[in-house]
């Protein structure tokens, strides 16, 4: 893992709509100008009912007892080792594994984040794996006196920055999962990042709850699509006190529940469709507005997260934004598998003791993410990154893309 050899990482994340464990298997290799990653396997492990239903319950706020949070945490630890395994049973030797595990709370007062919660023992995934295990990514940078998100932008402000140089003209990245962040790379390499508000939270929640869990989300944007949106409902909705905050800012789904839904209803009743085109409007409006507010030069977004794969969503971005908007894949990963391979990133970074510069870290006190669980195994000669300036590059292929 020393000098310019690749490292192989195993990258573990579920996303604030807890819809199952998303795991990519990396290989990262320095090169001259920045860092290769070839994303070989990539997929979605499934919650277990019982597993999916503590989670949420916690996510959602319900109270739990010690023996429960135990649970809780001994659960997740669990699925993600069950996960690990599955993912890496197939493949060459893994070198490290990244849990972020699964976050059920990110506290937020006056703008500033006070904590954050992820929860997920990692002891059982170094035991399933055999390997180091790097976890607990954010609270370093809150300890700093930073958001601790979006973590994706230390991702993208190397990911991007190539073609935002070569066009002159800024790029940004949108990630559409419960909770929805965009992220802004200048074509002089600098980025921004932050979180505009709900994108897949509150429709899941209240198509979830409309029909009583037989489904858990809008697919493909039909239920929006038979729908016409409520001006009304959408004024109240916007009038959220979140949209007015400046950026860097961020949020959670502790911030827009259900409640959010009910409250801005007022005790009307709408239509399923109508509601979920409403909702889905929302989605749109906010993150047009974010990014006319804060860099209305962008020349394309990429979007990744499961509301890339709704084209009803897609196409009302595209009709908001006036830019091109298209799927990550076409960059290279994978909608579904883009946060995983941030992670696996982050544990790369993290290894080598790398600070990560976040939105709204204070200047000069960015920490290294990450602590790490060496039950099962040593970590390796942390690997060489290429110094900066010049080279903060990242490229990424599929091994598909490959061959």
């Amino acid at each position: 893992m020393g000098g310019g050899e690749p490292v192989r990482v195993l990258a573990l994340q579920s996303g604030t709509s807890a819809d199952g464990i998303d795991a990519a298997l990396v290989v990262i290799e320095p090169s001259d100008d920045g860092l290769d990653l070839e994303i070989e396997r990539w997929g979605t492990e499934p919650w277990r009912p019982d597993e999916r239903s503590l989670v949420l319950r916690a996510v959602h706020g319900g109270r739990l007892d010690p023996a429960e949070w135990c649970a809780l945490q001994t659960a997740v630890g669990r699925a993600f080792a069950r996960a690990a395994v599955r993912f890496a049973s197939d493949a060459d030797p893994v070198d490290v594994v990244c849990s972020h595990g699964q976050t059920v709370f990110h506290g937020v007062q006056g703008g500033a984040v006070w904590g954050t919660l992820q929860v997920g023992e990692p002891a059982w995934i170094a035991r399933a794996t055999g390997c180091p295990v790097v976890f607990n990514l954010r609270v370093a940078d809150v300890a700093a006196g930073g958001l601790g998100a979006p973590l994706i932008t230390a991702f993208d402000e190397r990911w991007l920055a190539a073609s935002a140089e070569e066009t002159g003209v800024a790029v940004a990245s949108l990630n559409l999962g419960g909770i929805a962040n965009v992220q802004v790379v200048q074509a002089d390499g600098s980025a921004s990042g932050f979180d505009t508000g709900p994108a897949n939270a509150l429709l899941d929640a209240w198509i979830s709850r409309a029909t009583d869990g037989a489904e858990t989300f809008d697919r493909d944007g039909a239920h929006a699509r038979a729908g016409r949106v409520d001006d009304a409902l959408l004024a109240r909705l916007r009038a959220h006190p979140y949209f007015a905050l400046t950026a860097p800012k961020t949020t959670g789904r502790e911030t827009f529940t259900i409640g959010t839904v009910d409250e801005a209803l007022d005790g009307r009743q709408l239509p399923l469709a109508d509601v979920c085109a409403t909702l889905l409007e929302l989605t749109a409006t906010t993150v047009a507005d974010a990014l006319a507010g804060t860099a209305p030069d962008i020349g394309r977004v990429v979007v990744s997260g499961g509301g890339a794969r709704n084209p009803v969503l897609m196409a009302r971005l595209g009709e908001h934004l006036g830019v091109p908007v298209e799927p990550s894949d076409a960059w290279g990963i994978p909608a579904d598998a883009r946060e995983a391979v941030m992670f696996a990133l982050l544990a790369y970074l993290s290894a080598a003791r790398v600070p990560l510069e976040l939105p709204g870290t204070p200047a000069g006190r960015a920490a290294v993410a990450g602590q790490w669980d060496l039950s099962a195994a040593p970590l390796p000669v942390p690997p060489t990154v290429p110094a900066a300036p010049p080279p903060r590059r990242l490229r990424a292929r599929t091994r598909e893309e490959r061959s």
